[in-house]
């Protein structure tokens, strides 16, 4: 596979080790970047290695979103041949724009000139939601419409480019980190190289290989800009509230002053030591006892990922960050993360690294789990499987249905499976988040039956244990994205393109001869896009399986507690998605799942797209399937505070804001009325609701999410 990617930032060396890694897995990578670039305040010039093929091209301009590439070494590059072209560049960006109309010109030339225009990937880190002004509107929706694929550091970028109108694959790729570089070790002395103007040596702290005693000094340490949306005014607030807090600032920055008048009373308990760079970085990483990444939202900007941690991760130094933009994602479970802004807190997480017995060693080999997930290889193998899918799905799937060719015809390879006797066996698709034994039983009447994938976004070595037994293939994507991105990762990477798929939740199981029923009755009429079983809980209770969409008006008759009387006409209604198969032309004409359901109603949202384009859902009474129902979540309000994020996410996607505060009104006044007229776990769902309601389900949501949780994703 011969991949041309183009990327300014590519100008820094380290970050060129995604390529490399390509190449050792046998990709042809051709890399265009900029000639220089000004990196943190520093201008960097591209010093290729020898025999390292990427060339340096003149740029105009210096903003990252505004400059353009000299047109010449682009043009003569899109002239050859290649199965992919990855722009590592914004999609509103003017080099964007100027290399897409580059290669659609070449697409247009006449004769021996003329190449093919390959498929093309994006990439974003923007995690704030922004209305760029025109023309710039435009490059982006247009990149994106196109656009093959698009990696994104951080879920609020992936969110954005799909609600922006991505309609190709949007993976969550992680910025790499080399483990050879980064990685734990005794400390050494920074060189001179990184001495203070007054001569003093920047060494932090004793370079001690675990935690300081409880009591003794903590040895505090930030990596970054010393400016103000980092933060690191809010560190020295904190240390000056202990004296236990010894801090080493390594960077520079417009804010660089102003800090070091704030931490002249400190006195010698802070350090400035300016940029460091290579050993001097990982030195000053393995020399503290925890690093402190005090970000601060801001209206203009927040973390997009926050490489600084995981490099400190990578070199086995515990993590103090705060719950903004991407660093919940990153180092959420590895670490501590605190509010935004808040001394106290900060404070208060620093020393308790340090005092708290264990705590250091468990965020230590956290952090090693976590920074392995970031590791180049990893990287390149996620960016090799993006890859993949592009040459696979060049032309993303319309909203409409499938991308066709002049008359009418399929583009290739998007067909339905075959029928009738030569119909491919379903694959089963379990996505799975801890709990192994119930991922065991789930499996286990289905071994040598049918093609079985798990995806694991626990990382577990249990689950990958527990799958490989089974004879089932393993991914692991490397994040807990919930239930939808793990359903997208196993569709892309599905191991029998053009087969239909049947989603087993780890609580659930059903015999191989009903999943075979079930693909028979999916197939009956050429309109059906989902089928499923009939289902029964663990005391052999019968459970609803068919429910109407929800809509503000069916809202407001659950309110009134009329819900017993309303209609689930055929073709309103849809089935859950506990034991739930998808019919593998449907799948391609309504799209993947929504990854911004974090958990609950992505089938629902699925299904009722697909009813938009004319399909239909049926359960099929005759199967039967054993559901536990939610018996990988051990905490009832985690449960509703997750379902009901969805229902207003569903609401407000399908009905706009009106629609959703109508609907809100509606539980708001229900659950009102039951709180007075219900006693014991009734009166305290109830109460529970209208606490959720009234503060808004995805804002709950969104701070239950940045603590750790001991349960997953499961429908």
């Amino acid at each position: 596979m011969r991949i041309l990617r183009v990327s300014h930032s590519a100008v820094v060396d380290a970050w060129r080790e995604r390529e490399r890694e390509l190449r050792a897995a046998g990709l042809d990578v051709g890399l265009l970047s900029a000639r220089a670039w000004d990196e943190g305040g520093t201008t960097v010039p591209l010093t290729p290695r020898p025999g390292e093929p990427v060339e340096g091209v003149r740029t105009f301009g210096s903003h990252p979103a505004l400059f353009v590439y000299a047109p010449g070494p682009l043009w003569r590059a899109l002239g050859q041949e290649w199965d992919v072209l990855d722009l590592h560049e914004e999609p509103f960006a003017l080099a964007t724009a100027e290399i897409l109309a580059l290669r659609r010109l070449r697409a247009l030339l006449p004769g021996r000139r003329r190449r093919p225009a390959p498929p093309y990937v994006l990439y974003s880190a923007q995690n704030i939601p922004k209305r760029y002004p025109w023309p710039f509107r435009a490059f982006e929706a247009a990149a994106l419409r196109g656009a093959a694929a698009v990696s994104v550091c951080n879920e609020a970028a992936a969110r954005i480019v799909r609600d922006k109108g991505a309609r190709g694959a949007v993976e969550v790729v992680p910025l790499g980190v080399d483990l050879s570089v980064f990685s734990p070790g005794e400390a050494v002395s920074p060189g001179p190289s990184a001495l203070l103007p007054d001569g003093v040596a920047p060494v932090p702290g004793p370079g001690r290989p675990g935690t300081g005693p409880a009591g003794g000094p903590v040895h505090v340490g930030y990596a970054g800009r010393l400016a103000p949306h980092k933060g690191v005014d809010v560190l020295l607030a904190a240390a000056r509230d202990d004296a236990r807090l010894h801090v080493t600032l390594a960077g520079d920055g417009p804010s660089a002053r102003t800090l070091r008048d704030q931490a002249r009373p400190l006195g010698d308990r802070v350090r400035f030591v300016g940029p460091l760079a290579g050993d001097d970085l990982v030195s000053f990483y393995r020399s503290l006892d925890v690093l402190a990444v005090p970000s601060l939202d801001t209206p203009g900007w927040i973390e997009q990922f926050g490489r600084v941690a995981v490099e400190a991760m990578a070199c086995g130094t515990p993590v103090v960050a705060s719950d903004s933009g991407a660093l919940p994602d990153v180092v959420g479970g590895a670490g501590l993360l605190v509010p935004p802004g808040d001394a106290v807190a900060l404070r208060e997480a620093l020393v308790r690294v340090v005092d708290e017995p264990g705590l250091a060693e468990t965020l230590r080999a956290q952090g090693l789990t976590r920074a392995a997930s970031c590791a180049w290889p990893e990287v390149a193998r996620r960016y090799r499987a993006l890859y993949e899918h592009a040459t696979a799905h060049p032309a993303p799937t319309s909203p409409a249905g499938n991308p066709t060719r002049a008359g009418g015809e399929r583009t290739p390879g998007t067909g339905a499976p075959p029928s009738g006797d030569g119909r491919l066996p379903p694959e089963v698709v379990l996505v799975a988040y801890g709990s192994p034994d119930l991922v065991r039983d789930a499996l286990a009447p289905l071994v040598g039956k049918l093609p079985l994938t798990v995806v694991d976004n626990s990382s577990l070595p249990e689950i990958r244990e527990v799958a490989e037994l089974a004879g089932a293939r393993y991914l692991d994507p490397g994040r807990n994205g919930g239930f939808a991105a793990g359903v997208n990762h196993a569709l892309r990477h599905r191991q029998t393109r053009g087969s239909d798929v049947l989603l087993l939740n780890p609580d659930a199981v059903v015999s191989p001869e009903d999943v075979l029923t079930l693909q028979a009755r999916l197939h009956e009429a050429s309109d059906l896009a989902s089928v499923g079983p009939a289902q029964v809980d663990g005391d052999g209770e019968a459970a609803r399986v068919v429910w109407p969409y929800p809509s503000p008006a069916g809202t407001w008759i659950e309110a009134v507690g009329l819900g017993s009387l309303r209609r689930t006409p055929a073709d309103r209604s849809f089935v859950i998605g506990s034991v739930l198969m998808l019919r593998a032309d449907a799948l391609e004409q309504v799209g993947p799942f929504d990854e911004s359901f974090f958990l609950y109603a992505e089938e629902t949202d699925w299904a009722y797209r697909a009813t938009l384009l004319g399909r239909r859902h049926l359960a099929v009474p005759e199967v039967q399937a054993l559901h536990l129902g939610g018996a990988t979540s051990e905490d009832p309000t985690r449960r509703e505070t997750h379902f009901h994020a969805s229902q207003e996410r569903y609401l407000r996607k399908h009905f706009g804001a009106a629609g959703w505060h109508a609907a809100r009104a509606g539980v708001l006044a229900g659950s009102a009325a039951r709180v007075v007229a219900l006693r014991g776990t009734g009166r305290d769902l109830a109460l529970l609701r209208l606490r959720l309601y009234a503060r808004g389900p995805l804002s709950a949501e969104a701070e239950m999410l940045a603590r750790p949780a001991t349960t997953g994703p499961t429908t």
